[in-house]
């Protein structure tokens, strides 16, 4: 009679990279949900230390003053994908983190040496510490922060389908047109890409998904069908070696 850890499913990590628009939060969660994974929104943790900069009267163009700065936050996230939270020195910080002023100034304190080492020691801690497994969404999980990640994915799509996503998120004040969504989005990737430390890029051994034409639900399951092949074949690998 097999044990419930010879029955159990792999445990499996899985790395969702690509720009803003793609899809990558909605898809992350619902993978996760899915197949009773851990989620990780890493781009959270970003803005969380970026707000966390800007209520603190830091001047987020000032590298050297960022960097002085990266260590004194606390940062907890909740890796619950049905409730997943961003907790800054113990306040609730889901909304703020979402505002323009922080979105316009995240690159900026991302690009920082001593923030990126600081949030992918957190990273992988969180990762390290998922029993059954996690999902890892950001722009440098699977080249930076697991580069052993069981399955990477990078997801792509139009600058149009993007921006077009992207203004749909966006309520009331914060709203935009999607002229200028697209060119904020296309600003973005300039500076993630171009940056020094951990650069926006598709792994190598990165699957590409482009999400232009398909709907999120589309999406999911070719994720889903990816994670649940490299499980089988993990579970294959270990009956042989037992």
């Amino acid at each position: 009679m097999e044990t419930a850890a010879r029955t159990a499913p792999a445990a499996v990590v899985v790395g969702i990279d690509g720009p803003s628009g793609t899809g990558k939060s909605s898809t992350s969660k619902a993978v996760a949900a899915k197949l009773g994974l851990r989620y990780l929104d890493t781009g959270a943790q970003y803005r969380a230390i970026t707000w966390w900069m800007l209520s603190n009267g830091i001047d987020v163009n000032d590298p050297a003053a960022v960097a002085d700065a990266a260590g004194k936050p606390e940062i907890v996230s909740g890796t619950d994908p049905s409730a997943p939270t961003i907790m800054v020195d113990g306040a609730d910080a889901s909304a703020p983190i979402r505002t323009r002023e922080v979105t316009s100034a995240v690159s900026a304190v991302s690009a920082v040496p001593e923030v990126r080492t600081r949030m992918t020691e957190l990273q992988r801690a969180i990762a390290a510490e998922a029993p059954y497994g996690i999902v890892v969404e950001g722009r440098d999980i699977g080249t930076t922060v697991l580069p052993d990640a069981d399955v990477k994915i990078f997801l792509t799509a139009s600058p149009e389908a993007r921006a077009a996503r992207r203004s749909g998120e966006l309520k009331g004040k914060e709203a935009t047109d999607l002229a200028a969504t697209r060119a904020a989005l296309i600003k973005r990737d300039a500076a993630d890409s171009g940056r020094k430390t951990s650069p926006l890029a598709k792994a190598a051994d990165a699957v590409e998904v482009d999400t232009t034409e398909l709907t999120l639900e589309q999406v999911i399951e070719c994720v889903v069908t990816l994670v649940e092949s490299r499980r089988s074949a993990t579970k294959g690998e270990e009956k042989r070696s037992a």
